[in-house]
C-alpha cells in the first residue's frame, strides 16, 4: 500500500514499513496509525512475508503523536493495537525498528514495540513527557525497564532529557549500532538473514521469547511444548533436517 502517511515494500520476504510524514517530524496521527496497524495486519497474514522493518522518511524516525491531530479530537488508536497501531500488539513475526535522527516520546515506543532496534550513533531517544506534564503511557514504562535495569529506566523516564543511540547501545537499549545514515541497510540486512530461515520457526521463537517473562520455570517447560511442539511436526522440519542432509538450501512451505 501507498499513502500520503505510510509506504510500504516488499523485498524477498521482508516487509519494509516507512513512517511517511517527513513535514511533520513522522508524527502519528490517526491515518499513519491505521497504516501502521493495516502493514502489521498484512505481514502477518501473508505466507510470503518473514519479517518486518519500520523506520521514518527524512530526518528522524518518529516525534511521536502529532498533538495538533490529538487536540482535534482524532486519537492515532486502532483496536486492539493501541496507540500508533503497534504498541499494545505488535507482530506476530520479527520486527526491527531502523531508528535516525530521533526517536522520542510515542516515536520511542514504537521503537520498543519492535523485537530489535538498529540505529545511527547520533540519534536522539527519550521519552521528555514529563517535561510537559504528560506521562509515556504507550508502553515506555512496561518496556524500558525490560531492556535498560530499574535505575536507568527510572532516570529516562522521571527526567525526560534525551541520549544519544551510542548511550543508548552501551546500556543496552539499542541493540545493533551503526554509522548515521546506515540503519535501514543494516536492519534489512538482518531482516533478509532472519528470514532466511524457517517461517513457523520464526514466528514459535518469537512467541515464547516474548511471552516467557510471565511464566515460572514449571510453566515455561509447558507453554513452550504447547507452542513449538507443531513446529517440529511440520512438513517444514523435515525439509530442514532433508535440506542439511542433501546439503542444499530449504525450500520452506510454511506448514
Amino acid at each position: 500500500m501507498t499513502d500520503s502517511a505510510l509506504l510500504t515494500e516488499r523485498r524477498d520476504g521482508v516487509l519494509l514499513i516507512t513512517i511517511n510524514r517527513p513535514d511533520a517530524r513522522n508524527a502519528i496521527d490517526l491515518e499513519a496509525a491505521e497504516g501502521i496497524a493495516a502493514a502489521l495486519d498484512t505481514l502477518d497474514a501473508d505466507d510470503d512475508l518473514s519479517v518486518g522493518v519500520i523506520t521514518g522518511a527524512g530526518k528522524g524516525f518518529s516525534s511521536g503523536m502529532d498533538l495538533k491531530a490529538f487536540v482535534s479530537g482524532k486519537r492515532p488508536w486502532v483496536g486492539d493495537r493501541g496507540f500508533a497501531g503497534i504498541v499494545q500488539r505488535s507482530a506476530d513475526k520479527p520486527l526491527i525498528a531502523a531508528l535516525e535522527g530521533f526517536a522520542v516520546a510515542g516515536g520511542l515506543e514504537i521503537a520498543l514495540a519492535c523485537d530489535v532496534i538498529v540505529a545511527g550513533r547520533g540519534t536522539k531517544l527519550g521519552v521528555p513527557e514529563v517535561k510537559r506534564s504528560i506521562v509515556a503511557a504507550g508502553g515506555a514504562l512496561l518496556r524500558l525497564p525490560q531492556r535498560v535495569s530499574y535505575g536507568i529506566a527510572m532516570e529516562l523516564a522521571l527526567t525526560g532529557d534525551l541520549i544519544t543511540a551510542e548511550r543508548g547501545h552501551a546500556i543496552g537499549l539499542v541493540d545493533r549500532l551503526v554509522d548515521d545514515g546506515g540503519a535501514v541497510d543494516d536492519a534489512l540486512a538482518l531482516a533478509a538473514r532472519i528470514a532466511a530461515n524457517g517461517p513457523l520457526a520464526l514466528m514459535a521463537t518469537k512467541a515464547v521469547l516474548s511471552r516467557q517473562r510471565d511464566w515460572s520455570e514449571a510453566e515455561f517447560w509447558h507453554k513452550q511444548g504447547e507452542i513449538v511442539g507443531p513446529v517440529f511436526t511440520s512438513e517444514d522440519a523435515r525439509e530442514g533436517a532433508t535440506a542439511f542432509a542433501e546439503k542444499r538450501d530449504p525450500v520452506w512451505k510454511g506448514r
